[in-house]
């Protein structure tokens, strides 16, 4: 493919993205406006905007090069990454938005009414929030190396600045439309180029696809053990996705809980019609670009096929829209993840909050995972965010589960299984990425922590909960009363950033 066409493509989506961030501006007049878009975002946009954000460098890339590498045991993937949200659907959805929160840690001091658990949920959301922003960072290098030779560090750069340019500027008004547009941009992207290659894969006869793999090798690439790691995969993406930050916060955009619950309904039905094409790259990437199965670079797939498979001036400009995909997958996470971020900077860590500070935050938000994503390579982009689930799972799911719909959590409870199932789900992802244990078990409980450290984060919060039965906050009851009945039932309070609920 010539240089010019990726090169024009990429061009077109950051000056699309800064174009619709600089919109947002001129419509943010609040702090309101900046955090939670004044809760007035609708079901439609809110559901392409969450779906955009939802959609990263994993989805887009990491989902065809596991296929292509593993065979359709990786088909887990996208059905944990789709069904996360039915879970999120039926436990959270409606409930948390009716907590009235910004963030997470809002929903914690709300809910517990306590400064330390807030805090600690606060260095979570950071955590997992910087974990999950290094593959979005690393897919974009990846994408400009393969395709124009830029240095690794040049597309997670690029990201870096044209995120700052968009959040920095109208906050979650600016994300919302970044966010949206860029979905439908990802699903044209694959949609369109994976029609003409079926047809080139007509036209030549329909060739056998080898959808077999060498169980040896899966093994070694999934750990050694893959049925455990298979259900690490199931275990983290069904549930990390309701405690993934940069997902939660856009449900407080919501104008009320039926409307959260209408926009899950519709995310389903997004993600769900773009997870039917990665798996088809992967596949079609074993006839077309074998050579990739015996690389590291198999999570090119995506971008290498519809050049590879038509040629020619439609290859290179088919292969041109996938590339704008792509970094609209990258820019669109990024995006939701250093809005998330910045927004608990701003609340927890800087000595005073408003807009002003939330654009200072917003460089400290994303500097250090690109930091990280300079120093980290050779994970697939799936494996990465898988880590950023389990996390998530270990930590946020037990939190939001029985903070939501048991009534004796307490603050000490809170914290001893944050600090036990999250803690150590954070502390094997540092010890798999540092590559200090490479095979066996260790290496697949390490590298697949969900298995025991949701277990481990559930049981810890019940158990000293129990132990602790003289700590239930005295709001308690409101606080259910509020999150179980419809807003018209239940009296409104106010209070800002931070105050829990309002």
């Amino acid at each position: 493919m010539s240089e010019s066409y990726p090169v024009a493509a990429v061009a077109m989506v950051v000056l699309a993205t800064v174009l619709l961030g600089g919109f947002g501006l001129r419509i943010s007049r609040t702090t309101s406006d900046f955090y939670v878009a004044s809760r007035t975002v609708r079901p439609a946009l809110n559901a392409a905007a969450i779906s955009g954000e939802y959609l990263s460098a994993a989805s887009f890339l990491g989902i065809a090069g596991l296929v292509l590498l593993h065979g359709p045991d990786m088909l887990w993937y996208p059905v944990g990454y789709t069904a996360g949200y039915v879970v999120l659907l039926v436990f959270v959805a409606a409930p948390l938005r009716r907590s009235g929160a910004y963030t997470l840690p809002d929903f914690a001091e709300g809910r517990l009414e306590s400064r330390p658990v807030r805090r600690l949920v606060s260095v979570f959301v950071v955590g997992a929030g910087w974990l999950y922003l290094v593959p979005q960072l690393q897919g974009a290098g990846l994408t400009l190396k393969i395709l124009t030779g830029a240095p690794d560090w040049f597309g997670g750069v690029l990201v870096a600045l044209v995120v700052v340019v968009a959040v920095a500027a109208g906050g979650m008004r600016s994300v919302t439309f970044v966010q949206a547009f860029q979905y439908w941009l990802k699903l044209t992207a694959l949609l369109v180029p994976v029609l003409f290659v079926l047809f080139a894969w007509q036209g030549d006869g329909r060739p056998h696809l080898d959808l077999h793999h060498d169980p040896v090798s899966a093994a070694v690439g999934r750990g050694g053990h893959p049925l455990y790691s298979t259900y690490g995969l199931i275990v983290a993406t069904f549930l990390g996705t309701m405690g993934l930050p940069h997902v939660v916060v856009r449900f407080y955009t919501s104008p009320h809980g039926r409307a959260a619950r209408r926009t899950t309904v519709v995310v389903l039905a997004l993600i769900g019609a773009f997870y039917l094409l990665p798996p088809v790259y992967g596949v079609l990437a074993r006839l077309y670009v074998p050579e990739l199965q015996y690389g590291t670079d198999a999570d090119a797939a995506v971008l290498l096929l519809p050049v590879r498979a038509i040629g020619g001036l439609g290859g290179d400009l088919l292969g041109a829209l996938v590339v704008a995909g792509a970094f609209g997958a990258f820019l669109s996470t990024a995006s939701g993840l250093t809005m998330a971020v910045a927004g608990v900077l701003t609340q927890d860590v800087l000595p005073s909050r408003g807009v002003r500070h939330f654009r200072l935050a917003t460089p400290l938000a994303i500097a250090v995972p690109l930091g990280g994503s300079l120093l980290v390579s050779g994970i697939p982009v799936a494996d990465s965010v898988g880590m950023a689930f389990a996390v998530s799972a270990s930590s946020f799911c037990p939190l939001l589960v029985l903070g939501i719909w048991w009534r004796r959590l307490t603050p000490p409870g809170a914290v001893a299984g944050l600090l036990l199932g999250g803690g150590l789900a954070f502390a094997a992802t540092l010890v798999t990425v540092s590559g200090a244990v490479r095979s066996g078990w260790p290496h697949a409980l390490l590298a697949w922590p969900a298995v025991w450290t949701v277990p481990v984060g559930f049981l810890a919060m019940i158990l000293v909960s129990l132990a602790t039965r003289g700590r239930i906050p005295p709001g308690t009851n409101a606080a259910m009363t509020r999150f179980h009945l419809p807003e018209a039932l239940t009296p409104r309070t106010r209070g800002g950033p931070g105050g829990g609920a309002r």
